[in-house]
């Protein structure tokens, strides 16, 4: 009877460990559809704005700005935005794994600096012998436009005075409930496109499927050029930095619904293997209780 105590006891904490998981499963599909509609709003935003400074950076008229300036092969700067919470399957080391591959195929020989967003990229990265340059752990949880000039504000200005040479950003894009993928976009220096629109992929290709193409025009400065695309240079990295914080959200929620339906499917398969284990083992100790009775009766 030990065993079916067991037995019994396993199946019991198996079923409130699924109703966790079944509980968590609606809380991010709940926070999911949520997110996929600021993505949604955002991402037309965000291309609009890149696609607005690509145009003006290609009819400047001798501008020179320190975001414009190419790179010489000097220190990458590479934000790595993780999640602050687990329990979503392998969103976080994908996004390390992204990392780790880029350093080791596409900046070999450069020094890198990091940046971390996500408490569990800082978990991740302590194991990793890396250059971590800051850390930003519960920024998820604040107004995203603030937490996306906290996070680039200070690398943004690094780069003006040139101590870093390159800026990316490693994340994982948003294409649905059930996919997403590690993007390693170039943040800066911002570099003008005769067409974007023929090398847009992903999300953005996808949003701007159906658009046409885009209008030709020329533009008036006020007060002058100069001071236009300052403030345009900088507002279009802070807007490209808010939308990969919504494309991270996107995937978090989307990663963890996942992982907690499959969970809640092992979880139920578990239940099954043991109810039936159960059962077995019942049938058997009455077997042997009724084998022990018609043989006393038998004796007697």
């Amino acid at each position: 009877m030990a065993g079916l105590r067991d037995i019994k006891r396993r199946i019991v904490s198996v079923k409130s460990t699924q109703k966790i998981t079944r509980a968590m499963k609606m809380v991010a599909a709940s926070k999911l559809r949520r997110a996929q509609a600021a993505i949604v709003q955002a991402r037309p935003y965000a291309f609009e704005m890149r696609q607005l400074v690509n145009n003006i950076a290609l009819r400047a008229d001798d501008v020179t700005h320190p975001l414009l300036r190419k790179g010489d092969g000097g220190k990458v700067g590479i934000v790595v935005v993780t999640s602050d919470r687990g329990l979503c399957g392998g969103f976080n080391a994908n996004v390390v794994n992204g990392l780790v591959k880029a350093i080791n195929e596409r900046f070999t020989g450069r020094e890198v600096e990091i940046t971390v967003v996500g408490r569990k990229g800082v978990d991740l990265l302590k194991r990793r012998a890396l250059n971590v340059r800051a850390t930003f752990v519960g920024i998820h949880d604040g107004p995203v436009m603030r937490a996306a000039a906290h996070i680039i504000d200070d690398i943004v200005e690094d780069f003006k005075l040139g101590d870093t040479d390159e800026v990316y950003c490693v994340y994982n894009e948003f294409k649905s409930a059930v996919q997403q993928s590690v993007i390693v976009e170039r943040l800066l220096p911002f570099a003008p496109e005769n067409d974007p629109t023929e090398k847009q992929t992903g999300a953005e290709a996808d949003n701007d499927a159906d658009a046409a193409p885009p209008l030709i025009v020329d533009y008036w400065y006020e007060p002058n050029q100069e001071t236009v695309f300052e403030r345009l240079l900088v507002r279009n990295i802070r807007i490209q930095m808010h939308r990969i914080l919504f494309e991270s959200a996107a995937s978090e929620h989307g990663a963890r619904m996942t992982a907690m339906d499959a969970a809640t499917r092992n979880a139920g398969e578990v239940i099954d293997r043991l109810t039936l284990k159960y059962n077995r083992a019942r049938q058997d100790a009455i077997t042997k209780e009724l084998i022990e009775v018609v043989s006393g009766a038998e004796a007697l």
